[in-house]
């Protein structure tokens, strides 16, 4: 009789103490503003080495992402509820939402928000780990996407730190999140940015 009360007890801690999507969402969800920098790697079939861009980011909750791109060129981009604009000499000038990079960036905003219900629309979503580390896989439901990435991959702990993209053709795109932080508000120059 002992042994099954010790193994109940078991059972419903192990099941309090599971980490499940809708705490992963939660947990993604805290921060108001996240800073950090940004390593970017694309690895081509038809190239020996990775395509290797360097850049910051900011993410806020209300507004969306500076995505920030120092080298190899200087580019600056806003993805928002709106869309996704480039900053040029005129200012920020909105992308049409038909380029091919329209719907992976606005999964990618998905997944650093912790959008899990917006993700589940379109993916199956298999996490695993616990609160500091974690690993959630995302497959393609739609016939569409299912044409774009076998698979996405993306490891994190109290933030997201490092995002993994499979293309069905073998290409691939490793995103890793480094030195994030969530403590600092929004600058001057990140509000203006965000208001334009």
């Amino acid at each position: 009789m002992k042994l099954i009360t010790f193994l109940g007890a078991l059972l419903l801690s192990l099941q309090a103490q599971a980490f499940d999507l809708q705490q992963l969402s939660d947990q993604l969800a805290k921060p108001s503003v996240i800073h950090g920098s940004f390593i970017q790697e694309k690895h081509l079939r038809a190239l020996p080495q990775p395509l290797v861009s360097k850049g910051t980011f900011v993410l806020a909750k209300d507004h969306g992402l500076l995505w920030l791109l120092k080298t190899p060129l200087q580019q600056d981009y806003r993805i928002s509820a709106q869309g996704i604009a480039r900053r040029d000499a005129n200012g920020w000038q909105l992308l049409p939402n038909k380029s091919a990079g329209a719907e992976q960036n606005r999964l990618f905003l998905a997944v650093l928000q912790g959008d899990s219900s917006g993700l589940q629309r379109d993916f199956e979503l298999q996490l695993q780990g616990e609160a500091r580390q974690w690993k959630l896989t995302l497959i393609p439901r739609s016939l569409l996407l299912k044409q774009v990435f076998t698979q996405i991959n993306i490891d994190g702990g109290e933030l997201v730190q490092k995002i993994e993209l499979l293309e069905t053709q073998g290409d691939s795109t490793v995103l890793r999140m480094q030195d994030s932080s969530a403590g600092q508000p929004l600058s001057d120059a990140e509000q203006h940015d965000f208001a334009q």
